[in-house]
């Protein structure tokens, strides 16, 4: 196939991932991440998966994945803080904010454009057309919907409105230095930890640091507790600071001191003590609710989805970053090996829909406890 004007529509390591190999290929790519501030920073840890260390090798960074903070057990607390369960389950945890600075930099800065938000698209036979927010256009041979759960690109793809489904809880998370955690908290260190209760749970464990950093005392600790919040509750709940109702989550510094305070006292009366501590120890906790969503399809003409555009996944299956990966992976193959883009992009929808829908479905065994 003839190099392709290749515009993709976010700019998180989904839209990265694509943009770094399809620029291999030789094709004309740029981004539009709406952003003004770009993405780095608000990322923790993630587990490696196999589709992940395959991109990596393909673009010439698996050094990436090899830089990460060891796991070496998971315990599970009992409610006073004493060790229920433990078993010796080694696991990698690498740094999201280390693996997107490497993908941002495989990208030129004049292909790479924050704070243009898309208004939508459109196509023809032959062109598709992204429409800005600011009434600009540009058109493309193919254009790729990364921008995740609020994509604006599903919609055109389905056909058909195509909200995300509340799950019916939320994640309340944390992230700090390691030099912050608690001496009560010791025993945390280099282990994965968990705490079940009826329809909550929740887990921690240490990743690099925001450069990668994998030395004692420059990592840092990530808790997550999941809990249930009714969906009448929720716009309240995603309400910030300046009294903005927010569709998904609330970033660092946004969520309301009343809210924080509530959060650390019922901590204090339902979680062991080290789990306390830790969601004590940070300053500025944040939350996202957890959505369900299963596109009918991938494709449509020349505009494609990936990542959470198409898919969501539930956190606790650990393989959202992978999931785009793939479909990135996938996407590349096709348009290398078929006739046109359409061809490629009718075969990339039957094959990915079907891996988004096994791993939509694990998400949701995964969850089902916490609905």
């Amino acid at each position: 196939m003839e190099p392709l004007r290749i515009r993709i529509v976010g700019g998180s390591v989904g839209g990265l991932f694509a943009a770094a190999l399809l620029r291999q290929d030789g094709h004309d790519v740029r981004l539009y991440e709406r952003s003004t501030t770009g993405l780095a920073g608000r990322g923790a840890g993630l587990v490696s998966q196999r589709e992940l260390f395959t991109l990596l090798r393909a673009v010439g960074c698996d050094h990436v994945a090899r830089i990460g903070v060891v796991a070496f057990e998971r315990i599970y607390f009992d409610r006073d803080g004493g060790i229920a369960e433990r078993h010796a389950m080694p696991q990698t945890q690498i740094s999201w904010d280390h693996l997107f600075r490497v993908m941002r930099s495989k990208v030129a800065d004049d292909q790479y454009v924050t704070g243009r938000a898309v208004a939508t698209v459109t196509q023809g036979p032959d062109r598709a057309r992204l429409l800005f927010l600011d009434g600009g256009e540009e058109e493309a041979d193919l254009v790729i919907g990364a921008d995740g759960l609020g994509s604006v690109v599903r919609p055109v793809v389905t056909g058909a409105p195509a909200p995300n489904s509340y799950a019916g809880y939320v994640a309340w998370r944390g992230l700090f230095a390691e030099e912050q955690l608690p001496a009560d908290a010791a025993i945390l260190r280099d282990r994965f930890a968990f705490y079940m209760m009826p329809r909550s749970h929740a887990l921690g464990y240490l990743v690099p640091g925001p450069g990668g950093e994998t030395t004692v005392g420059q990592r840092r600790y990530n808790w997550v507790w999941y809990r249930p919040v009714p969906a009448a509750a929720l716009p309240a709940t995603l309400t910030d600071t300046e009294g903005r109702c927010h569709p998904h989550s609330l970033s660092p510094g946004q969520v309301r001191a009343p809210a924080v305070a509530a959060l650390r006292s019922d901590a204090a009366r339902l979680l062991p003590p080290p789990f306390a501590s830790v969601v004590a120890a940070e300053p500025e906790p944040f939350i996202q609710a957890i959505f369900d969503y299963e596109a009918p399809v991938m494709a449509s003409g020349r505009i494609a989805l990936l990542g959470d555009a198409a898919f969501v996944a539930r956190p606790h299956t650990a393989m959202g970053v992978a999931k785009a990966a793939g479909d990135a992976l996938a996407l590349r193959r096709h348009l290398a090996e078929a006739p046109t883009v359409a061809d490629a992009l009718a075969l990339y929808s039957t094959e990915r829909c079907a891996a988004g829908t096994a791993i939509t479905a694990y998400g949701r065994r995964l969850g089902a406890a916490l609905e």
